[in-house]
């Protein structure tokens, strides 16, 4: 481009070019309309990966007759499984918290929970910038049209004006405040200096979306294209899937095979189905959560010895080949939590059988590793797989993969904690494996035939703070109403 004149290309190759799964994409450029001058100005296009994170493409418009700039970020991934929320504490004086970057997807809201203020999901639309520039653009963008509002509602503007107040000592660092960024696609991101370390000013949940939010990001149709679609299946088709039960030996060993094999080997399902075979898998119709397609969803309960019972739930869509397992714990709420410890010693550990359930956080303390809890999902695997699935969740969502702005004190950082957690699997040196689940849903299988005989794995149990009640939910729980009908029943 140096040497030759700037292409500038038709809108259907850039699409085509920046679809292409190429990390080496080059800059694309578009003639396109300035809108406030009616000029033809430029965009420019660029695929690239945000280290830490995932591909992006970057759009950025510049139109030379009136000087008119913009620019814009869109995910050239898939919306993730699950939500996010991101919540920064920023401590008043330090400088270093307002230079975090923080990508803002279109579907993205963010809160400072001190202000009561909050940038809904159209302003500052795909923005790419740090927490400094956010509350900067913020402030500039309310105070743009003040001299307007004081002609016409001097109280309001006034009201704007002590905010604006407020606002600017926030993004000065004079005050502290929390700093919260939710995006129900699971596309926003904000940094984490100590990666793959925990920060303690940085707390990060998942959350499954909400009817609403799955309407927001286009999953869910409309009723009456949901009755055009239903009017085309068979009515013997809707009839024979309903409340069906096939019995074990026939198609329920074997979707209740393919719903644990989903995630692991099929060794591993073998020896699950050595522990219980299910007597009968449930089949029942359901949406597919990727395009909307009617589709089976297999469940069946299985007990495993030393822990309880568990129920193992699979779909399949035949419209888009989406696949998803989950293993729920079956049962009551246990009056304690659950901390699970392995010492990993031999090659024969890696092959131990792992549930971990979705409120179980894992912890490695000698690569000083933290994943908190909701991490990973619930799954059903081995020691291996448990770190591997942990290697490939970081390279998804840290990036393995580094782009140009990764500097190389942190290129050498990420490629030695990879070089660590690969070499867990040799078990070169013994480590530990911590399983910390607030509602004792999580197991790891011991070795021999009584689990006080395995000298390599402990586990105890402890008192839920309330904190943990909290988060769980269980604070709210009021059950002395029906503990008073059934005492008068009985």
């Amino acid at each position: 481009m140096e040497n030759n004149k700037e292409e500038i290309v038709d809108v259907g190759s850039v699409v085509e070019a920046v679809s292409a799964d190429d990390s080496d994409a080059p800059l694309y450029e578009v003639e396109s309309l300035c809108m406030r001058c009616g000029e033809n100005g430029v965009t420019r296009f660029l695929l690239t990966l945000i280290p830490h994170f995932r591909k992006v493409l970057l759009s950025a418009f510049e139109c030379p007759h009136c000087g008119e700039r913009n620019n814009e970020v869109q995910f050239a991934g898939e919306i993730q499984p699950r939500g996010c929320n991101y919540s920064l504490k920023v401590p008043s004086g330090d400088q270093k918290m307002f230079h975090r970057q923080v990508v803002k997807s279109e579907s993205a809201t963010i809160k400072i929970p001190e202000l009561d203020f909050e940038i809904p999901p159209e302003a500052q639309r795909g923005s790419l910038s740090t927490v400094e520039g956010i509350l900067v653009r913020a402030a500039d963008e309310l105070e743009a049209l003040q001299e307007e509002r004081k002609k016409l509602d001097p109280q309001t503007a006034e009201a704007i004006d002590q905010f604006l107040l407020k606002l600017r000592a926030c993004a000065k660092g004079a005050s502290s405040f929390t700093f919260v960024l939710d995006d129900p696609a699971g596309n926003s991101f904000i940094e984490n200096p100590y990666a793959p370390s925990p920060d303690p000013s940085l707390n990060i949940k998942f959350y499954e979306r909400t009817p609403e939010q799955q309407a927001l990001l286009g999953y869910l149709v409309d009723p009456s294209q949901r009755g055009e679609s239903s009017n085309v299946v068979p009515s013997e088709g809707l009839s024979s899937t309903s409340d069906k039960r096939e019995p074990h030996g026939s198609v329920g060993a074997a979707a209740g095979h393919r719903a644990i094999a989903q995630s692991n080997s099929a060794e591993i399902a073998d020896a699950l189905f050595r522990y219980s075979a299910p007597e009968e898998v449930m089949t029942f119709p359901s949406t597919c959560g990727a395009c909307t397609a009617r589709c089976e969803t297999r469940m069946f309960m299985t007990r495993i010895p030393y822990f309880q019972e568990v129920i193992v739930m699979a779909s399949t869509c035949d419209a888009c080949g989406y696949r998803n397992s989950e293993l729920k714990p079956g049962g009551r709420i246990p009056e304690k939590g659950k901390r699970i410890t392995l010492f990993v010693k031999n090659i024969n550990d890696l092959s131990r059988d792992v549930i971990k359930s979705d409120t179980a956080g894992v912890k490695i303390p000698e690569l000083d590793l933290e994943l908190a809890g909701g991490t990973l999902g619930g799954i059903v695997t081995t020691v291996e797989g448990l770190i591997t699935k942990i290697s490939e969740s970081l390279e998804r969502v840290h990036g393995f993969s580094f782009g140009d702005s990764l500097d190389e004190n942190k290129r050498t950082k990420w490629q030695d904690f990879k070089a660590k957690l690969n070499k867990l699997l040799s078990v070169e040196e013994s480590w530990t494996l911590i399983l910390d689940d607030a509602l004792a849903n999580s197991f790891i299988a011991p070795v021999t035939d009584d689990i006080k005989d395995d000298h390599q794995l402990t586990y105890e149990e402890y008192e839920r703070s309330w904190e943990q009640n909290e988060e769980l939910g269980l604070n709210d729980i009021d059950t002395s109403s029906a503990d008073a009908a059934y005492n008068s029943t009985s």
